[in-house]
């Protein structure tokens, strides 16, 4: 098999393929995105949450324009672990490390929703040993009984992403250069049927109504929970689930093949493939996909029409840093550092929303305007966690593994016999 070519400057100085600050930023982006949606439907402020206002944003901002952020992630975490470890030298150094960036952060916030709720049914092991563990959305009534911190179900197909990187990267590599694209292609198409199938063999709402909207309680003033955070959602005995939607949205293996496309998509940077560097047509061709899904079933709904304008934009903005083309926009000190705490802000940000409704919130009687304020309160909390998250646990956890990592190799090395001479 013929070593593929790679682009000279996708190298920095010291021989390592080069940074890619824009993707760091549009973390951020994509993070503070999934952030207003989730403060649109989890923060149940009354009377706005009931008003003919709410309903024109929230018709305009439905669920499916944060899942969008959502599929932004899968795609450029199979583009970034391909482009950080598409050697593949040490597969259990790789594994731990991956394991290491996910459940510190995700177990600190998980115990944080938990002691906002507080009067928690802990001898129920399925309503947060799955949760903890990130194997939640393998069982639907986990997903929904289980879901603890809301946006952590992602979590749990990234756990899979990363697990299974070492066993299809050697087919990755395998694939020429020239049929890389016919590949993603293919690989689309692929995705395509299958949610034609769970559309067509599987039970559940099949129209194109917007059906993600907040369940409300019958009060006039503001209740002390959102639905998924009240005490009485984890003693439910069963939770209705749509089989259809849970297999297209979040089942792990149904979005297995979005990562795998963020990891061609990287190939196909690396190798010249892709070269374009003008963001408006990938832009205009997100926007154009994000726009039909107001006119797609639930099943597509989610995530399908924008899989290939993502990672158009994915692919461009890496090309443009290769290349020294990307403006301050995306490549600041501040944009940078949001990409940099944006996982610890995606999950911080439901358990700040649920202790600001238990005491702040609750009992009292907004409009947008009070939503819109508590929103902000909650993002600026949210951003001081998340920092506090990143610098001193998440970044010295990864570096000091890293430094671990090398002492032990160096060891291994010194202690290594010398061949004779």
């Amino acid at each position: 098999m013929a070593q593929p070519t790679i682009r000279p400057d996708a190298f920095d100085s010291a021989g390592r393929l080069r940074a890619l600050p824009s993707l760091t930023s549009a973390r951020w982006y994509a993070a503070l995105l999934v952030f207003v949606i989730h403060a649109l439907v989890f923060m149940p402020v009354y009377p706005f949450q009931k008003s003919e206002l709410f309903e024109t944003i929230h018709g305009v901002l439905p669920m499916q324009v944060g899942s969008a952020a959502v599929t932004f992630f899968f795609l450029l975490s199979g583009f970034i672990i391909f482009w950080s470890n598409h050697q593949m030298r040490e597969p259990v150094y790789y594994v731990l490390r991956r394991l290491l960036k996910l459940y510190p952060t995700h177990l600190i916030t998980a115990i944080m929703f938990v002691a906002v709720v507080w009067q928690f049914p802990w001898e129920r092991t399925a309503a947060w040993l799955p949760n903890f563990l990130l194997i939640h959305t393998w069982v639907p009534g986990w997903s929904q009984l289980g879901g603890l911190n809301v946006p952590s179900w992602s979590l749990a197909a990234e756990l899979l992403f990363y697990v299974s990187f070492p066993f299809f990267l050697p087919l990755v590599r395998r694939i020429p250069t020239h049929r890389l694209m016919a590949w993603i292609g293919a690989l689309f198409a692929a995705i395509v049927v299958l949610h034609l199938a769970y559309y067509l063999f599987t039970p559940g709402y099949k129209g194109i109504d917007n059906t993600f909207v907040p369940l409300l309680f019958d009060m006039d003033a503001s209740p002390p929970y959102d639905v998924h955070a009240a005490p009485a959602w984890f003693l439910l005995p069963e939770h209705g689930v749509d089989i259809g939607y849970y297999l297209s949205y979040t089942f792990p293996l149904s979005r297995l093949p979005e990562f795998i496309l963020g990891v061609l998509g990287a190939r196909a940077v690396i190798e010249g493939v892709w070269r374009n560097t003008k963001t408006w047509w990938p832009m205009l061709a997100l926007v154009a996909s994000v726009a039909l899904t107001w006119v797609l079933p639930v099943n597509f709904k989610m995530s399908v029409p924008m899989l290939l304008p993502v990672l158009a934009v994915v692919c461009t903005l890496a090309v443009r840093d290769m290349e020294g083309r990307s403006g301050p926009f995306m490549t600041s000190k501040v944009t940078i550092w949001g990409g940099n705490t944006s996982f610890a802000l995606y999950l911080v940000q439901f358990p700040v929303m649920a202790a600001l409704q238990k005491w702040v919130i609750a009992d009292g009687e907004y409009g947008f305007a009070g939503w819109l304020g508590f929103a902000v309160l909650a993002l600026v909390i949210s951003h001081v966690i998340a920092d506090l998250i990143f610098r001193f646990v998440d970044d010295p956890a990864m570096k000091a593994f890293g430094r671990y990592h090398r002492a032990r190799s160096g060891k291994k090395r010194l202690s290594a016999p010398r061949p004779r001479v």
